[in-house]
């Protein structure tokens, strides 16, 4: 049991946190391409994105995990994006720290999504049974490429009032 939950309904709400994370960073990485600010999907995001790696320590694991690893320093950029838009406003430098650190937050959840995605779907998991072949490079570099695009792509275009 877990936060009064047998394991595996904790693992469909984790799972369900996790893809709102997901989907709303989205959103709102769309918002930030298009120079908007979209509030309600930033905070949904954040909240999201920290239960998602708070929910992981919760999972009756005993070893240091790769999920606990990724979980751990995924918390580093948020708390960090966090403060750089409801402490900062997004003042000067705090601008473009807060688009690094939230896009590097983002990835590593849909980084971890490519992973599941590896382990649970049959015939991806047949292309890379062990995680560590060229398919699962391939979608894992092709991922990284998208995201560093995209937070460059948003420093440019992403200018609040205020922050110019």
């Amino acid at each position: 049991m877990i936060l009064g939950m047998s394991t595996e309904a904790f693992t469909r709400v984790h799972v369900i946190i996790s893809l709102v994370g997901i989907a709303s960073g989205l959103v709102v990485l769309f918002g930030w391409l298009a120079g908007k600010q979209l509030s309600f999907w930033t905070a949904t995001f954040l909240i999201t994105t920290v239960a998602t790696s708070a929910t992981g320590f919760l999972f009756p694991i005993h070893d240091v995990t790769p999920a606990i690893v990724v979980g751990s320093i995924s918390l580093v950029p948020l708390a960090i994006a966090i403060l750089a838009l409801y402490v900062r406003h997004l003042a000067g430098a705090w601008r473009w720290i807060y688009l690094l650190t939230a896009t590097i937050a983002l990835y590593f959840n849909v980084f971890v999504l490519v992973v599941q995605l590896f382990l649970k779907v049959p015939s991806l998991h047949a292309l890379a049974p062990k995680g560590s072949e060229p398919p699962f490079a391939v979608a894992q570099g092709i991922v990284f490429l998208l995201f560093t695009g995209a937070g460059a792509a948003a420093v440019k275009r992403f200018h609040p009032e205020g922050t110019h």
